[in-house]
């Protein structure tokens, strides 16, 4: 009978562990669903930069699972801070099968039962010790995700100003395409005229190809560059052309920018300092270990007496305190591995802190030469070689010059578009590397 009023208890306790659990993961995945997993943005066409920072920030799998990793130690908080639970102990003894337990109900029967319960009491402030080290991982948890957004912000402006760029190449290598058509179509009239050599024609011609060349290769990397900013967008199974449409940055020679100030801001850094705080209390833990948690019990006991057995004592109450002996572990390799990992951590904390400051040292250079040599571009190089350009085109119309010279000042026009165009890259690059990661939330 008692075994199976336990086993009919154990079933109803498993039910409602089951019920609990199924509550915790609906309400989990509801508030998830509403924060981190709702419809994804439409994508629109064309696109701007902003819109695409916003997508990812909300669609990326990256940032989806790095939130998961907040919400498992905000779970990892709640659960450090809760006290061990009470132990429950139902037993039967004294019984004696050769007397027997007498007779009358199963109260009245001769038999010793008992009703315990202890309760493990921590001493030393362990349980404040471990939600400080929940918390501290917490942080470093969130500091990891706002690390991961400003990543993947970074490198969606990067691949929209590449696929920018590429879209702008297209369309000089077009022009330029454009242009060696029309020019043998005019060069093979001037052939038949006798007016033009036909090495000067073949010229022309294998120049023409060329241009049709760089033209199917700025067409594969456009492409390219389109397939790699939908990955990041998080919609890699977008089929749809999606094009970039927005003002490049304008070269601006900023002011000199705090350094500590900047790294203060990181999120990396600030993930390194909880993480240092969290092995810090993890080392006080360890050592907290060594100061004994007793536990206390409570019993009673009923043990009646009967005709055949007048040896009873009836109800009886008994209170016990259980003090563990630290005989043969005194926990040293414990506080010694905590220790340890402590010194880890701050080591660890100076390797991200100085390659943060390599880091912002570098992009800051960086965003300097590139504003150096778009300005350069914009107000020198350029316009001397469109000048240089007209000029030639004008005097190959009216036979002043030789076919040579006019494609020798093509291709050093074109050549010249294309690197200022890779310098209007390298300057939106550098520049967005300081541009500001959108909020949560914040919608396109």
């Amino acid at each position: 009978m008692p075994a199976l009023a336990i086993q009919k208890t154990a079933k109803r306790l498993q039910d409602a562990l089951l019920c609990t659990s199924f509550s915790v993961a609906t309400s989990f995945l509801l508030t998830a669903s509403e924060n981190s997993f709702a419809t994804p943005f439409t994508i629109t066409n064309p696109l701007i930069i902003e819109q695409a920072v916003r997508i990812a920030l909300r669609d990326n799998p990256d940032v989806l699972l790095a939130r998961l990793g907040v919400y498992t130690a905000q779970a990892a908080v709640q659960t450090a801070g809760v006290s061990p639970n009470p132990t429950l102990t139902l037993g039967v003894s004294a019984i004696n099968p050769s007397v027997g337990v007498g007779a009358g109900n199963l109260r009245s029967k001769t038999v010793d039962s008992s009703v315990r319960i202890d309760q493990l009491i921590e001493r030393g402030g362990k349980k404040s010790l471990r939600v400080q080290n929940a918390a501290a991982l917490s942080e470093a948890a969130e500091q990891d995700a706002l690390e991961t957004r400003r990543l993947l912000a970074i490198a969606v402006r990067q691949a929209f100003y590449d696929l920018l760029g590429a879209q702008q190449r297209v369309a000089i290598t077009a022009e330029s395409a454009a242009l060696g058509d029309a020019t043998m179509g005019a060069a093979r009239k001037r052939e038949r005229s006798g007016d033009l050599a036909p090495s000067d024609v073949t010229r022309l011609q294998v120049d023409a190809l060329r241009s049709q060349n760089d033209l199917t290769q700025a067409s594969a990397d456009r492409a390219r560059a389109r397939l790699i900013l939908l990955q990041l967008l998080g919609h890699g199974e977008v089929s749809d052309t999606v094009t970039a449409s927005d003002a490049w940055p304008q070269p601006d020679r900023a002011a000199e920018q705090n350094i500590e100030g900047l790294l203060a801001q990181r999120a990396d850094v600030r993930a390194a300092m909880a993480r240092l705080d969290a092995a810090m209390a993890a080392s006080r833990l360890a050592l907290a270990v060594r100061t004994r948690d007793i536990s206390l019990g409570v019993q009673y006991d009923h043990y009646p007496a009967s005709v055949v057995n007048n040896q009873g004592g009836g109800n009886t109450f008994g209170v016990a305190i259980q003090i563990p002996l630290f005989v043969g572990n005194h926990f040293d390799g414990e506080i010694r591995s905590a220790a340890l990992a402590a010194d880890s951590a701050r080591e660890t904390l100076n390797k991200t802190r100085n390659a943060a400051r390599n880091e912002v040292v570098r992009l800051l250079a960086d965003r300097g030469s590139a504003v150096e040599r778009l300005t350069r571009f914009d107000e020198q190089l350029l316009p001397a070689a469109k000048k240089s350009a007209d000029a030639a085109e004008f005097a190959f119309v009216h036979g002043a010059i030789p076919i040579m010279d006019v494609l020798d000042v093509r291709r050093t026009y074109r050549q010249t578009l294309l690197d200022a165009l890779a310098a209007r890259v390298d300057h939106a690059k550098a520049v967005s590397s300081f541009a500001p990661v959108p909020a949560y939330g914040e919608v396109p």
